[in-house]
């Protein structure tokens, strides 16, 4: 195993047999220029299950008050593909991903989606080579982090759900987002508005549509956020000087 392996391995906390590793990290672009080798795409499917139970048990016994949505959405932020690329970049992945030469040519080793699914194969090697227990310590020590932000989020856990929620209540109408992207495919950026009532409310940017309309919807939020505090401030006033 070469010393890079080993490093991949340390701040992984766990030993993997040397093919097993190789094979989480081979991805379909490397795997097809080398004759048809096999992919990691079976172990990111059976990581990805390993994930969802142990987000989902630590979110039931650490949240015994939380409803089911709430709950749904923190599990969503937490094992979304962007929060994961994120925890893959603190083990610097992208350095360790077997790629193609067309996808490292389009930067695939920074690729939200490269990243994500690379640690979710990680995580059905380390599920496979040591059973449920080590893999949940894996996983809760490195998802952990994203997990507790996740609980903290409020409205952020969702913001587009969190602003429809908060134009109804305003009787603003339901949003309605505008995208547009420019760019290459391979470094495409999205820009998004938010329409409500008529007005732009908010706007956002990302490398992917979703990305922006989050941004978009998190701006929007907080304008339509203020709006509301500023007509409890007028109602306020109003009750204040009629008494």
């Amino acid at each position: 195993m070469s010393a890079s392996a080993d490093q991949l391995l340390e701040k992984l906390g766990v030993h993997l047999d040397p093919e097993l590793l190789v094979l989480a990290l081979t991805h379909r672009s490397f795997a097809h220029e080398a004759g048809g080798i096999p992919t990691n795409e079976r172990l990111e499917f059976l990581g990805d299950s390993v994930l969802g139970v142990v987000v989902t048990e630590a979110l039931y016994r650490g949240h015994p008050d939380q409803p089911e949505g709430a709950l749904a959405k923190m599990r969503a932020a937490t094992v979304s593909q962007r929060a994961l690329a994120a925890v893959a970049r603190t083990l610097d992945l992208g350095g360790y991903v077997l790629l193609g030469k067309g996808e490292l040519s389009t930067g695939g080793a920074e690729k939200d989606s490269i990243l994500s699914d690379t640690l979710e194969a990680l995580f059905g090697a380390v599920y496979l080579s040591h059973g449920l227990e080590v893999a949940r310590a894996c996983v809760e020590r490195l998802v952990g982090p994203t997990l507790e932000r996740a609980a903290a989020l409020g409205a952020g856990l969702d913001w587009k759900t969190s602003l429809q929620e908060l134009a109804a209540c305003l009787n603003l109408g339901a949003p309605v987002y505008e995208v547009v992207g420019e760019g290459p495919d391979h470094a495409r950026t999205f820009t998004a508005r938010v329409v409500i009532g008529g007005e732009v409310r908010g706007e956002g940017t990302g490398p992917a549509k979703k990305i922006a309309e989050q941004e978009a919807a998190a701006n929007a939020y907080r304008a339509l956020d203020a709006l509301r505090a500023a007509r409890g401030t007028a109602a306020r006033d109003d009750a204040t000087a009629g008494a």
